[in-house]
C-alpha cells in the first residue's frame, strides 16, 4: 500500500504527529512541491492507493481522478472538501475523508487578519524592508482607536476579527447577503448595507465562505466605493475577489492598500504584479498554517487513514 501527504512544501507532517501505526502497514512519501497540472499530478500520483491533502492545495477534479486508476482513498485535511469532484469519486469507489475543526491552532487566521492590519496601517512591511537598506522613516501611520472596521462576513472567524476591532476602540460594521440584525447584534456590531460597509470603513476584512452565490461578490463597483485612506484585506478565499478590479485601484493608489494571503493562482507566480505593489502586505497563505493547526489536521489524518486501512472508514463525506 503507497500513501502520499500532498503539498507539504516544508516537510512538516512526519515531524508533527506519529505516523509508525501506518509506517507499519504502509509506504508513506511526503511530496514537498505543488503539482501545477493534471499531466503532473497524474505523473507523480499514479502509483499511490491513499492521498493525504493540505486542505485545498491540490484540487481533484473529475479528470485528474478518473485518470488515478489506483486511488482507493483520499483524506482530506480541514473541513472543507468543495475542491473535490465527490460524484466521481463515488462512481470509481474512491472513499473521501475530511478532518474535523478542533479547539488546536484555533484563532490562528484571525491572528493573521491583525498581523495584515497592523502592518498596514503602521506601515510595518515597507519601513522593515528600507530599514534593512539602511533608510529610516518615511510614513507616519494611523491609530486604529475611533476608526471603523468593516466585516464581510460574521460566521466564527468574522465573529473573532470583530471582538479584537472592539478591543482596539474601533467602530465594528458588518454584512454578508444573510446577516440578520439580530446575528450582528449579538457580535456586539452594525449590521449595513454592502454599499454602506465599503464606503464607509477604513479597514474592510473578508471572511465569507466561497460558494457559487459569493464567487466575485466583491467586484469593481464595492473596491471603488472604497475612501481613499482604506485597506482592505482578505484571509478569506480569492474567488470572492474582483482580483483585477483590486489590483487597479492599488496601482492608481485609489485605496490606501491591500493585505492579502490568498490568491487567485498558488503559488503566486514569480513575476505577478501583486509582488511589485509598494502598497501591498502579502503573505503565502499562512492564515490556518500554525504549528498547532497542522499537527491536529495530521492527527486526524492518522486516525482516518487506519480506520480505512481498517476496513471501516470514518469521517466520511458524501
Amino acid at each position: 500500500m503507497n500513501i502520499a501527504l500532498l503539498d507539504d512544501y516544508l516537510r512538516l507532517a512526519p515531524t508533527l504527529t506519529d505516523w509508525s501505526a501506518i509506517e507499519a502497514r504502509a509506504t508513506i512519501d511526503v511530496i514537498d512541491h505543488p503539482l501545477h497540472d493534471i499531466d503532473t499530478a497524474v505523473r507523480e500520483l499514479a502509483r499511490y492507493d491513499i492521498l493525504c491533502t493540505l486542505r485545498e492545495r491540490t484540487p481533484f477534479p473529475r479528470a485528474l481522478i478518473e485518470r488515478l486508476s489506483r486511488l482507493r482513498y483520499l483524506c482530506v485535511t480541514g473541513k472543507r472538501y468543495d475542491t473535490v469532484d465527490l460524484d466521481a469519486c463515488a462512481e470509481r469507489g474512491i472513499v473521501v475523508s475530511n478532518t474535523p475543526v478542533s479547539g488546536a491552532g484555533s484563532g490562528a487566521v484571525a491572528e493573521l487578519t491583525w498581523g495584515l492590519i497592523l502592518s498596514l496601517v503602521r506601515h510595518i512591511a515597507f519601513e522593515d524592508r528600507h530599514m534593512r537598506d539602511g533608510g529610516w522613516q518615511h510614513f507616519a501611520g494611523n491609530t486604529l482607536r475611533g476608526k471603523t472596521l468593516g466585516i464581510v462576513g460574521l460566521g466564527g472567524l468574522g465573529r473573532d476579527v470583530a471582538r479584537i476591532g472592539l478591543a482596539f476602540g474601533m467602530r465594528v460594521q458588518a454584512w454578508s447577503p444573510n446577516l440578520t440584525e439580530k446575528r450582528a447584534a449579538d457580535a456586539g456590531v452594525s449590521r449595513v448595507t454592502k454599499h454602506e460597509l465599503f464606503s464607509g470603513s477604513d479597514v474592510v476584512s473578508l471572511h465569507l465562505a466561497l460558494a457559487e452565490t459569493t464567487r466575485g461578490i466583491i467586484d469593481a463597483l464595492a473596491i471603488d466605493a472604497m475612501k481613499p485612506t482604506a485597506s482592505l484585506v482578505n484571509t478569506a478565499r480569492a474567488g470572492l475577489l474582483d482580483e483585477n478590479a483590486l489590483i487597479a485601484a492599488l496601482r492608481g493608489n485609489r485605496i490606501r492598500g491591500a493585505g492579502l494571503d490568498v490568491y487567485s493562482v498558488e503559488p503566486l507566480p514569480a513575476d505577478h504584479e501583486l509582488r511589485r505593489l509598494p502598497n501591498v502586505v502579502l503573505t503565502p497563505h499562512l492564515g490556518y498554517f500554525t504549528v498547532e493547526m497542522l499537527a491536529a489536521y495530521y492527527s486526524y489524518a492518522v486516525e482516518n487513514i487506519a480506520a480505512f486501512l481498517d476496513g471501516s472508514p470514518i469521517r466520511v463525506v458524501s
